[in-house]
């Protein structure tokens, strides 16, 4: 009888707990930027329900049975999505084992467009939740070395959930094109990089959007799979994220996306992009880029300065900031600098909420704070792109999360009072 009771006052207190999560709830009193047509709204209630966004009204009354959450002086926005990490994929360095951002291949023949990596997201990774208290709330996360001509299909995936963390598999199509990779999987010289990344190309053209079967017959030298896999590139229904540096590089995709209108090109870490600025825009090229990239780390990156982010975004070019995964919690900060150095303060926000999501295809669901999307929301202490400011509260899918992360806990841990602590944790 005692077990049963026992059972019961688990049961009863977990089924309380999880409809805690599950709560409507009422933001109040906050300046929100919704990042959306309705743009800034003062004094405003943010009510969320379902998981959901359902308004964002200034002065709104909270109806009956809402969680109030109390914001006065406090600022909301979208939640911030690392625009192209590898949260799932990596751990911890040194200590991790067996990760899964790179992938090395013994079979020079494959592509590497198969690559997968919705089925390798490990939302149990430590770096999750580091990042999710900053105001990380979603991510794009792909492969971040490998040594196949393709880096293969990334995938879009929230931090607040670990039984489904992936919102859109096979999110977009990643290539390596600069020097680094000409070195690794060309021969050394952009004279073979190119011309292979052009007959690919034309091979996955030449099926016209239809997919190879079995039974098919097909000359060209690569395989069904990897060149089915290019189809939705070609269409223009799967971004192809392209990581170049260099101006010369950049003028010939531009050649490429001449040739291939349907392509839907993002450049990754485009250093002197600001030099073609214009050409960018009139081909609706997005960029993902990190702002504080300003010194001639190579003879790729010559032209590098801290007004990239302000002089595309001049151009009419649509700006996502991003940084490596580890560093990706950091998103606000290079935003700021961004703006300290020419970017309007809207846009550097919507560099690392709105423009992610339209560059990714799933601002239907993310990035803005409109009624019927995902009530993805930070509460800031103040301006998120100033460095003292920091994230108070973050809802995810209308669920608030702890605000603790491996790093917390053993801050907390050598702070607490070692009183009563096991021998090991007293100093001698």
């Amino acid at each position: 009888m005692k077990t049963t009771m026992k059972t019961l006052a688990v049961s009863v207190s977990l089924c309380l707990s999880l409809g805690a999560l599950a709560d409507d709830i009422a933001i109040t009193g906050a300046t929100v930027h919704t990042m959306s047509k309705q743009g800034t709204v003062e004094n405003a209630t943010v009510l969320v329900e379902d998981g959901k966004i359902k308004s964002v009204k200034a002065d709104g009354k909270v109806p009956r049975g809402y969680k109030q959450v109390d914001a006065s002086g406090k600022v909301i926005t979208p939640g911030i999505i690392g625009a192209y990490t590898s949260l799932g994929l990596v751990e911890v360095e040194y200590s991790a084992g067996i990760t899964d951002y790179s992938v090395k291949m013994e079979d020079a023949d494959y592509l590497g467009t198969q690559i997968d990596v919705s089925y390798a997201i490990n939302p149990d990774s430590s770096l999750m939740d580091i990042a999710r208290i900053d105001g990380i709330t979603s991510a794009v996360s792909g492969v971040s070395y490998t040594d196949t001509f393709f880096g293969g299909q990334g995938a879009v995936i929230t931090l607040g959930d670990k039984t489904n963390p992936v919102l859109k598999s096979r999110a977009v199509m990643s290539i390596d094109l600069t020097g680094d990779a000409a070195e690794g999987v060309a021969g050394g010289s952009r004279a073979i990089l190119w011309p292979k990344f052009m007959a690919v190309l034309a091979q996955a053209a030449s099926l016209k959007g239809k997919a190879l079967e079995q039974d098919d017959e097909w000359e060209g030298d690569l395989s069904r799979a990897d060149v089915n896999a290019l189809l939705p590139v070609m269409s223009g229904d799967m971004p192809l994220l392209v990581s170049v540096k260099r101006l010369s590089d950049i003028r010939n995709l531009l050649t490429v996306k001449g040739m291939y209108k349907d392509l839907d090109v993002v450049l990754l870490n485009p250093t002197e992009a600001w030099r073609i600025a214009d050409e960018l825009a009139k081909h609706n090229i997005g960029v993902i880029l990190d702002p504080e990239n300003n010194l001639p780390y190579d003879f790729e990156q010559l032209g590098a300065t801290l007004s990239n982010a302000a002089k595309l975004h001049a151009a009419g070019v649509t700006v996502a900031i991003g940084m490596n995964t580890h560093n990706i919690r950091l998103a606000t900060q290079h935003a700021g600098n961004a703006v300290a150095h020419g970017m309007p303060w809207q846009e550097g926000l919507a560099a690392i909420t709105s423009n992610v999501a339209k560059l990714f295809g799933v601002d239907d669901q993310i990035g803005s704070l409109s009624k019927g999307k995902r009530a993805d929301l930070v509460v800031w202490s103040g301006d998120p792109l100033e460095v003292m400011s920091y994230a108070e509260n973050v809802i995810i899918n209308g669920k608030e999360m702890p605000m603790e992360s491996r790093q917390s806990k053993l801050r907390d841990r050598y702070l607490a009072d070692p009183k009563g602590a096991p021998y090991r944790y007293i100093k001698p």
